[in-house]
């Protein structure tokens, strides 16, 4: 859980330096393949590629190649046809996707994971709604595509974790990971980039840079890791907890105008179905998977 909340904190300031510094003026393709290319190269000096089997390595690399490579080119390509609020409606959905495919890929069914799910999405809801008006249906369906991909993702690295020992050294492997993202990114950006749209400043440059190293490379390897230490309840919970952080994040630093009171109420509906998945737990002896 303690991973889980570091990375909200770390990945709260992302949507609001891809919003205001790099959508519509950095080629999103290269944007993407920045991210990925820089976390995978903290990761290679530390690859150890016997400690994994051949189908173990293509495994890990093709979860790497579902939840970051193609679902940074989906989230990428929603902020040129949507705003930033509304692509902060649509993740909402997120928690739902993970509670329905970690009870699919365990061969199991828990109702209760789904109401606490959807209870996130309340208070996400609650949160982000603005009336939205025109057509956004495009949009809309390329931001479902980033949330099944992420989704698919961290109930993916579950599975694939709890058939592994617990004391497999994961800095070790987890480089397969970046790999696999890496083998979607790079041809996608030689095919469709556009190299006259790359960064212009410093400060663009800085953005990417903190993007692939601090979000990217030690988001995603902590995410993933708390993720195998959680149910999928609270992992799925967990996923719009970060609507709030932005937020907050968004109004301090960049002074965007935001609804306190909903703010604050979404927050404590979240907030509620944390307390409610950690009750229910506590009163039927889970163990995580």
């Amino acid at each position: 859980m303690t991973y889980l909340v570091g990375v909200t904190a770390l990945w709260a300031f992302s949507f609001s330096l891809i919003g205001v510094y790099l959508a519509g003026q950095v080629d999103s393709y290269f944007a993407v393949l920045m991210r990925v290319g820089l976390a995978a190269l903290v990761f290679l000096p530390f690859l150890r590629p016997r400690l994994l089997s051949g189908k173990q390595r293509v495994t890990l690399m093709a979860i790497g190649a579902v939840q970051l490579g193609v679902m940074y080119l989906f989230f990428y390509q929603s902020f040129l046809l949507l705003s930033v609020p509304e692509v902060l409606l649509f993740t909402i959905f997120t928690p739902i996707y993970i509670a329905l495919l970690d009870d699919l890929m365990f061969g199991r069914f828990t109702p209760f994971y789904l109401l606490t799910a959807l209870l996130a999405v309340m208070g996400a809801a609650v949160i982000r709604y603005d009336g939205i008006d025109g057509s956004f249906w495009a949009g809309f369906l390329v931001v479902q595509g980033a949330n099944i991909c992420f989704a698919l993702g961290q109930v993916g690295y579950r599975r694939f974790a709890a058939e592994l020992p617990s004391s497999l050294p994961w800095h070790n492997v987890f480089g397969w990971f970046f790999l696999g993202a890496l083998a979607v990114a790079l041809p996608v950006f030689l095919v469709l980039g556009n190299a006259a749209a790359l960064p212009s400043s410093g400060l663009q440059w800085g953005v990417l840079a903190w993007l692939g190293l601090a979000a990217s490379a030690g988001g995603y390897f902590l995410w993933n890791r708390g993720a195998t230490k959680v149910d999928a309840g609270t992992l799925a919970i967990m996923n719009n907890a970060l609507i709030p952080a932005g937020l907050l994040v968004n109004l301090v630093i960049w002074n965007r105008e935001a609804d306190l009171t909903r703010l604050a109420l979404g927050a404590l509906i979240i907030a509620f179905s944390l307390w409610l998945n950690n009750w229910w737990q506590e009163h039927h002896g889970y163990k995580a998977a």
